[in-house]
C-alpha cells in the first residue's frame, strides 16, 4: 500500500529545510533500509504541533487574551473566552484531524520498523515514533477528553469491522496507560543528545522523551473532565481524577522518576545571564534569532520552523505588532492581561521579555523616507514579547517567522520535579524547593519566601509556571490538570474588575506613565528589550501632564515640563531626548493619548495600532468608561467579558463539531459527543 509522507533531514539545521518532500512512496521501499525508514519517522513531526494549539487556545489561561473583541464574533476571541458549542465554527477541528494523520504514520513506522532486523538505530526509531504518537494523543485528550485509541495502521485493519472505519471513544485513562508504557520503553532506547549526534533538540532525544514522559504522566494523574462512557448522561460531567488512588501515586512517582533523571543526567541546564542581558533575555532573543548553541542547555525538543516548506504562522499573532517599515505591517492577535504584567515583582526579569509595553509604529506617513518609533501602549494593549519580530531572522513572508516552536524545557522538568516532589511527600521536600528556587533565581527573585506547606507550595508552582511559561500554550490545560481551571479564571475576572474600579492590590496602580520617546532601529535581530519609562504618583508632577497642549506652539514648552519630571526621577535628558504621559487606564486612543503622541511628534495615523481590533481602542479603567466595565472585562448583561462563557463541568474540554460546522464528527456516526455540548 502507498501512503503519502513529507520526509526532511533533520541531520542539519540546512538539510532539514531544503531535503525534498517524498510522494506516494512505497512503504516496503521506505522500510528497505535504516536511512530512509529514519526519513520517514522524521516526517512525521511535520504540523506536529498545529497553528489551533497557540492560535486558538494559547489564551484563556489568565495570561494571555484575544486583542479582539466579541464585536468581531472571531472564533479566537470567543475560544479564550470559553464560548463555544458544537453548532458554531467556534470548534478546533483541525487539531483533531491533523493529530491522527500523525498517528497513522507514526503507526505505519512501528509496524514496518518491527519487521526490520534489530538494531541499536532500529530501536532508537521506534522509540521515536512511539514518542511523536504519545504527543499527538496527549494533545487530542487535553483538548477533547476520551478520543478513539488507533494503534495498527489502517491498511492491517479489518474493512469489515466497523470499528475500523468509524472508532468509538475509548478511556482516557487506557490511552494515556498505553503511552507512557510506550514512552518508558522508548527512552530506554533513545539516545542522550549528546550521543545522538544532533545539532539541535529539533529532534526528541532521551532528556526530550523523559520530559514527555513526566509531562503526560503528570496529566494522566491529575484531574480532567470526565464523563460516564456507557450513558454519555450529561449528569455525569465531573471534574475528577481516575479512581484508582494508587495509580495516581504510581503516575506521580513515574513523572517525579522522569525528571530526576534528566536532572542527574546533567546535561542540561538554565540558561544564565550574559553579557547585558538577563539568563531569561538570552534565552528568548537567541531562540528568536536561531541560535541553538546558546540554548541548548534549556530547549529539550523544538519543532523546526524555517525556509518555504517546513514553517507555520507560530508567533505571527504573539508579537508587539508593527505598521510598515522593515517588518511589514504585521498585526497582533493576542496581547497580555494587564494584571499578568502587573503580577510580576519588581526584580523578575521575565516581564519584560514576555511582556511589551510598546509597539512598532510610524511618524508620520509610513513612507520610505519616515521614522519608525516603540511606541509606548496603555493596559489594554500589554503585547507578547519571547517571540518579537525585531528579535527574530527575516522571514520568506508575512506569514512566516522561522521562529521554532518551543514544546519542553528544562525549566519545566525543575517545575515537574517540585510539583511531584511536593504531591509525593505530602509538603516541600529540599529537593522541591531547590527546584522551584533554581528557576526563580535565573529569574532574580531568588529573595521571595519559599512556601512549607503543601498547598502554598503548590500555588507557588502554579504562578511560577505563569511567570515562566507565558506563551508555550501548556498554561491552560495546567491549570485543568491541577483543577485549577475555575478558581484561576474566577479569581482573574475578580482582580481585573479591581484592577478597572483602581482598588484593593490596585488602589496604588500608576495612572500615568511617562515614556521616552525611541526610535525603533527597524533591523532584524535589534536587541531592544523595552521602552524606558517612569510610573508617576507624586500629585504636583501627575497636575503638570494632566492638560495635553493641542497646538504645536505649545509643544515645547510641554517637553521641556516632561522633561524635568524625567531628570528629578534621575534620567539624564540629552539634546533631542522627548517624553510624553499616557493615562494607562484610557484606551490608546482616547483624546489625551492621541494628543500626547502628537505633541511628541507623531501624525500619520498617531491613533492607531497594528494590533487586532478592538480592545486597544477600549479603556481599562470603569471611571474612564463612563462609570462601567468595558465590555471586554464584564459586559453590564453578561453577554460579554473575561471568560464569560465558561461553565464549570463542561467548558474544561471542548465538544466535537456538529454537522453545521463540519469535521469531525458527521465523518463518524459512532463517535459520541461530549454530553454538555449534546444540545
Amino acid at each position: 500500500m502507498s501512503v503519502l509522507i513529507a520526509s526532511l533531514s533533520m541531520t542539519s539545521c540546512q538539510d532539514y529545510l531544503d531535503m525534498p518532500s517524498y510522494n506516494a512512496v512505497d512503504t516496503e521501499t521506505v522500510f528497505a533500509s535504516e536511512l530512509t525508514a529514519d526519513m520517514f519517522v522524521q516526517g512525521c513531526y511535520r504540523g506536529i504541533i498545529h497553528s489551533e494549539l497557540f492560535y486558538q487556545l494559547g489564551a484563556g489561561e489568565t495570561v494571555t487574551h484575544s486583542c479582539e473583541d466579541g464585536t468581531t464574533n472571531n472564533s479566537k476571541y470567543n475560544i479564550c473566552n470559553y464560548f463555544y458549542d458544537a453548532t458554531t465554527p467556534y470548534t478546533v477541528t483541525t487539531i483533531f484531524k491533523e493529530q491522527y494523520r500523525i498517528i497513522e504514520s507514526t503507526n505505519i513506522a512501528i509496524s514496518r520498523l518491527n519487521q526490520m532486523l534489530e538494531t541499536d538505530k532500529r530501536n532508537a526509531l521506534i522509540g521515536e515514533a512511539k514518542a511523536i504518537r504519545a504527543f499527538c494523543y496527549y494533545n487530542l485528550i487535553r483538548v477533547y477528553g476520551d478520543v478513539p485509541a488507533v494503534w495498527t495502521p489502517l491498511e492491517e485493519l479489518n474493512p469489515d469491522d466497523e470499528n475500523t472505519f468509524y472508532p468509538k471513544r475509548s478511556s482516557r485513562d487506557e490511552i494515556y496507560d498505553r503511552i507512557i508504557a510506550d514512552l518508558q520503553s522508548a527512552v530506554q532506547d533513545i539516545p542522550w543528545n549528546s550521543q545522538s549526534g544532533y545539532p539541535t533538540y529539533e529532534r526528541l532525544t532521551k532528556q526530550g522523551t523523559y520530559a514527555l514522559l513526566a509531562r503526560v504522566a503528570l496529566h494522566a494523574g491529575g484531574y480532567s473532565l470526565r464523563w460516564n462512557l456507557e450513558t454519555n448522561a450529561a449528569s455525569s460531567l465531573m471534574m475528577s481524577q481516575r479512581s484508582d488512588n494508587a495509580r495516581v501515586q504510581e503516575l506521580y512517582q513515574i513523572a517525579d522518576n522522569a525528571c530526576q533523571a534528566v536532572i542527574s543526567q546533567n546535561e542540561n541546564s538554565l540558561v544564565q545571564a550574559q553579557g547585558n542581558k538577563s539568563g531569561f533575555e538570552y534565552l528568548w532573543y537567541n531562540f528568536c534569532q536561531r541560535n541553538f548553541s546558546a540554548t541548548k542547555p534549556e530547549m529539550l525538543w523544538e519543532v523546526a520552523n524555517l525556509g518555504p516548506n517546513t514553517n507555520s504562522p507560530f508567533g505571527v499573532y504573539a508579537h508587539p505588532g508593527t505598521r510598515g517599515g522593515v517588518f511589514g505591517s504585521r498585526k497582533a492577535l493576542q496581547f497580555m492581561l494587564p494584571t499578568y504584567y502587573l503580577s510580576f515583582n519588581a526584580n523578575d526579569t521575565r516581564r519584560d521579555v514576555s511582556c511589551t509595553s510598546y509597539s512598532i509604529y510610524f511618524l508620520n506617513n509610513g513612507s520610505a523616507s519616515d521614522k519608525w518609533v516603540d511606541v509606548g501602549t496603555t493596559f489594554s494593549c500589554i503585547m507578547p514579547g519571547k517571540f518579537r519580530m525585531s528579535w527574530g531572522i527575516e522571514p520568506q513572508g508575512a506569514a512566516q517567522r522561522n521562529i521554532n516552536i518551543p514544546v519542553l524545557r528544562y525549566a519545566d522538568v525543575l517545575l515537574m520535579y517540585a510539583e511531584t516532589q511536593n504531591y509525593l511527600n505530602n509538603g516541600p521536600t529540599a529537593a522541591a524547593k531547590n527546584a522551584l528556587q533554581e528557576v526563580r533565581d535565573r529569574a532574580g527573585i531568588g529573595s521571595i519566601t519559599m512556601p512549607s506547606d503543601r498547598q502554598g507550595f503548590e500555588d507557588a508552582i502554579v504562578q511560577e509556571r505563569k511567570w515562566e511559561f507565558a506563551g508555550e500554550f501548556n498554561l491552560r490545560t495546567d491549570l485543568i490538570r491541577m483543577n485549577r481551571l475555575a478558581t484561576e479564571l474566577a479569581a482573574t475576572k475578580q482582580d481585573m474588575k479591581d484592577l478597572s474600579d483602581k482598588k484593593n492590590a490596585y488602589a496604588n496602580t500608576a495612572v500615568y506613565r511617562l515614556y521616552k520617546f525611541h526610535f525603533d532601529a527597524q533591523a532584524y535581530g535589534d536587541p531592544f528589550l523595552g521602552v524606558e519609562y517612569i510610573d508617576l504618583t507624586d500629585p504636583v508632577e501627575i497636575a503638570s501632564i494632566q492638560t495635553i497642549p493641542t497646538t504645536s506652539s505649545q509643544y515645547t514648552t510641554f517637553l521641556e515640563t516632561t522633561a524635568s519630571v524625567a531628570q528629578a526621577h534621575g534620567y539624564t535628558v540629552a539634546s533631542g531626548d522627548k517624553w510624553y504621559p499616557v493615562n494607562m487606564f484610557e484606551a490608546y486612543t482616547s483624546s489625551y493619548n492621541g494628543n500626547s503622541r502628537k505633541a511628541v511628534g507623531f501624525t500619520g495615523g498617531f491613533n492607531t495600532l497594528q494590533i487586532g481590533n478592538i480592545i486597544y481602542t477600549k479603556p481599562t479603567g470603569s471611571a474612564e468608561n463612563g462609570g462601567q466595565y468595558p465590555n471586554w472585562i464584564q459586559a453590564p448583561d453578561g453577554s460579554d467579558g473575561l471568560y464569560y462563557g465558561f461553565q464549570e463541568n463542561r467548558s474544561e474540554l471542548l465538544p466535537f463539531a456538529n454537522k453545521s460546522a463540519g469535521h469531525p464528527i458527521i465523518d463518524n456516526p459512532n463517535l459520541t459527543q461530549h454530553p454538555g455540548y449534546l444540545q
